[in-house]
């Protein structure tokens, strides 16, 4: 699953990392232990992983098991999502267990988009919505505790709302349709108002 044009869907790194040296085929699978170690506690366990499941369920889908990968990836991300292959966790990327989350959550989020709406992975727009949703909703924007001490909640809904537009528009930059980071924040603008506000299938936004 990691050849470019299979990637419809990435998860960007939480900040900006460097490709990582060569790897050992011996470090390569202990990464990929770990990776699944993570993945196999959060699948029992992450409120919103099993929430993810169930929804998806409801509007007529499945998540197999064996369609959530551990693998290496070539380029810095988290993950990425094909609605035929399934999602992909890069191993050599995820620090840890509470990233992997996020992650998987984020992935979960285009898994249901696609059953529910049939999203056409090829349009710019339907790309985008489904980035900004699954940023908004995944929980990698959620603002820390400490932050929320030392502003209005304003600022707290502003910076929700900055750090959403940021990573969907990191996402859809890889879009083959897309031409350069311009392109992407335009895009992501575009649409950002209706599909930030749709929160569907939760209730409302947790950060």
């Amino acid at each position: 699953m990691s050849s470019p044009e299979k990637q419809l869907s990435t998860t960007p790194p939480q900040q900006q990392q460097l490709e990582q040296p060569v790897l050992s085929e011996e470090k390569k699978a202990e990464l990929c232990r770990q990776c699944d170690e993570y993945k196999s506690w959060m699948m029992k366990y992450s409120p919103t992983v099993l929430f993810m499941f169930d929804q998806i369920k409801n509007a007529g889908g499945y998540v197999s098991p064996n369609k959530i990968t551990c693998e290496i990836c070539p380029d810095p991300k988290l993950g990425g999502f094909h609605p035929e292959m399934g999602i992909q966790l890069c191993a050599n990327y995820i620090p840890d267990k509470w990233v992997l989350n996020d992650t998987l959550s984020h992935e979960l989020v285009h898994w249901y988009d696609n059953t529910r709406f049939k999203v056409d992975w090829m349009d710019l727009r339907h790309h985008a919505c489904s980035e900004i949703r699954a940023a908004s909703l995944s929980g990698e924007c959620a603002i820390m505790t400490e932050f929320k001490k030392n502003a209005g909640m304003m600022k707290i809904s502003k910076g929700h709302q900055r750090c959403v537009k940021r990573r969907a528009a990191l996402s859809v930059v890889g879009h083959p349709k897309c031409k350069d980071m311009d392109h992407a924040n335009q895009i992501v603008d575009e649409v950002f108002r209706s599909c930030f506000n749709d929160t569907r299938p939760f209730e409302m936004i947790y950060s």
